[in-house]
């Protein structure tokens, strides 16, 4: 049986607001994060992604509030990332009403943390984030030539980001979301080359992240290789409606909810 292409809006947010930016800088308000959720369930999306894209501690107990009552608003599945370092988040985050928790830089620092996510509440639970960019010409070299990035895609790490997505899809992640950081808000289309890299070196699902600005965008990264397609800003500023992304998806022969 061939599984549906899903559909995930991505909500930026900080200190309880959306926020999006190109290249993650130049960050702009773009809502409230419960209402907009509650906008992307009526039109059909398959899931939601918040980030909590500052992190910081004081934010926690923001992000908490906000998935608590997005939870009591909409029934899809919604996945919650940022901050998170410890066993102990990834359980708060569940108890408020996440469904799926994703982790970065935390599972760089420590890959351990993913087998002890995995271990306690089972692989469909653990979305592993990679922010990755194309190897800089006076950085450092990977041999896929792109680079897991931390903090907001600020930092490199040297870390090769096909091989981390295959170690930790090994040691229990059940998702891999790949984000371009060289594609983020610009617009311009998907990686696909890094799709279907991580593709090639994977077999769960790969949500593919940044660079959607045109319906014609999304079919190619699903046959790069992708099982979901994620947006942001094409959708917080009512460019893209949910339904016309599917119907492309459906124009292309497609597989959709």
């Amino acid at each position: 049986m061939t599984l549906s292409v899903r559909v995930v809006a991505c909500l930026d947010v900080d200190r309880g607001r959306v926020v999006k930016g190109v290249n993650f800088t130049e960050i702009r308000d773009a809502g409230d994060p419960v209402e907009m959720a509650r906008v992307y369930d009526a039109e059909g999306v398959d899931e939601l992604v918040f980030l909590d894209i500052t992190a910081s501690s004081g934010g926690r107990e923001t992000t908490y509030d906000v998935v608590r009552r997005t939870a009591e608003q909409v029934f899809i599945p919604l996945t919650v990332g940022g901050g998170v370092r410890t066993v102990d988040d990834v359980d708060r985050l569940l108890r408020a009403g996440a469904d799926k928790v994703g982790v970065n830089t935390a599972a760089v620092r420590r890959p351990e943390l993913v087998r002890e996510v995995a271990h306690r509440f089972g692989s469909q639970v653990l979305v592993l984030s990679v922010d990755a960019r194309r190897c800089r010409p006076d950085g450092a070299r990977t041999p896929s030539g792109f680079e897991v990035t931390t903090h907001g895609g600020r930092e490199g790490t040297g870390l090769d980001a096909v091989e981390w997505a295959a170690r930790a899809a090994e040691l229990g992640a059940g998702e891999v979301l790949l984000n371009s950081i060289d594609a983020d808000g610009t617009r311009d289309g998907y990686d696909l080359e890094m799709i279907a890299a991580v593709r090639a070196a994977v077999t769960v699902p790969v949500i593919a992240s940044g660079g959607a600005g045109a319906v014609g965008d999304f079919a190619p990264a699903v046959q790069a290789g992708a099982d979901a397609v994620l947006a942001a800003s094409v959708f917080h500023f009512g460019d893209l409606r949910i339904g016309e992304v599917k119907d492309a998806l459906r124009a292309a022969e497609l597989p959709v909810r």
